[in-house]
């Protein structure tokens, strides 16, 4: 008979390392170089396109476009202003028992919804065509002298914002539980004291974030305003095309101005989110701020970091 061969531990045998191959994702360089190509094209197009883009840092700070940046600041908040006041009771309305307040709430937001801003601005600025005389008894006075520019714009904008802040803030009191709602009348809060101090505190976190994209929105809505001849930062911008024929080039400018409202307020909006988050959240991302500094920390150590062995 033969010996029996003692038997290797596999314990002992060391283990072949794994080398890991990385998946070639040949689409992700295709679909890179196409918009690359497509930004190259963008650019050399514009690049010899017929515009004087030397006489845009000419009329960036031009005192006509700034007080017209400034009215497109000041209509758009209190547009806003007024849409979310007028929609918070729109969408208490239209949650109510009252059978009468939900239909009135549900035929405004049916009515604005349904038409466009621009025609709704027209309408408030030919309103003297139905009303001549502005009558209220201790105040009157001819329609076309009380319709000015300014609040035209503001009805045609607050009020057409209303209707979708309404449905907005119903969205928001409709996410929060209603063991809530049943628990405040049960320790003998009325509707109203319930509304104000658990209920809506609670829905803030959902209704912040469109609210700010309904206000950004707004900043670039109020250049239909330029149809009522309200100065805004279009009209300002089309006037002094008129005289300097540098049409496409005062469009940049308003562009430009645009641009930096709307980041100013993405920034806003976006520390207005997270604040509202810390009660459902209980670690919070870090703000690009924060991932800027760990960045510039971890790039100025000469440390090599050390390897798990």
């Amino acid at each position: 008979m033969t010996e029996p061969v003692d038997k290797v531990p596999a314990a002992a045998v060391p283990p072949e390392q794994i080398k890991a191959i990385p998946v070639r994702h040949y689409g992700r360089w295709v679909s890179g170089a196409v918009v690359l190509a497509l930004v190259v094209m963008i650019g050399i197009a514009f690049s010899n396109a017929k515009i004087n883009y030397s006489v845009i840092p000419d009329y960036l700070f031009d005192k006509g476009i700034v007080s017209g940046a400034w009215t497109t600041l000041y209509i758009s908040v209190l547009a806003m202003v007024l849409g979310v006041a007028l929609g918070v009771i729109l969408a208490v309305m239209r949650l109510s028992s009252n059978p009468v307040t939900s239909t009135v709430s549900w035929f405004y937001i049916w009515f604005f919804r349904g038409t466009p801003v621009l025609v709704q601005l027209l309408l408030w600025y030919n309103i003297a065509l139905v009303f001549p005389i502005l009558n209220l008894g201790f105040y009157k006075d001819e329609m076309n002298q009380v319709m000015t520019p300014v609040l035209t714009a503001l009805l045609g904008l607050g009020l057409n914002e209303a209707a979708y802040m309404s449905e907005i803030v119903r969205a928001g009191i409709q996410s929060v539980d209603e063991g809530q709602t049943e628990a405040s009348h049960a320790l003998g809060m009325t509707q109203g004291q319930t509304l104000r101090r658990v209920i809506l505190p609670q829905a803030m976190r959902v209704i912040i974030p469109p609210t700010g994209n309904e206000f950004i929105n707004m900043l670039k809505t109020s250049s239909l305003a330029y149809a009522v001849q309200l100065p805004e930062l279009i009209k300002k911008a089309t006037d002094i095309s008129s005289t300097s024929l540098a049409v496409v080039e005062m469009y940049f400018v308003a562009c430009i101005w645009y641009l930096f409202l709307t980041t100013i307020f993405s920034i806003v909006q976006y520390y207005i989110e997270r604040r509202y988050a810390r009660g459902s959240s209980r670690n919070l991302p870090p703000t690009p701020l924060q991932r800027l500094r760990r960045n510039l920390s971890q790039w100025g150590s000469f440390r090599r970091p050390e390897v798990a062995r």
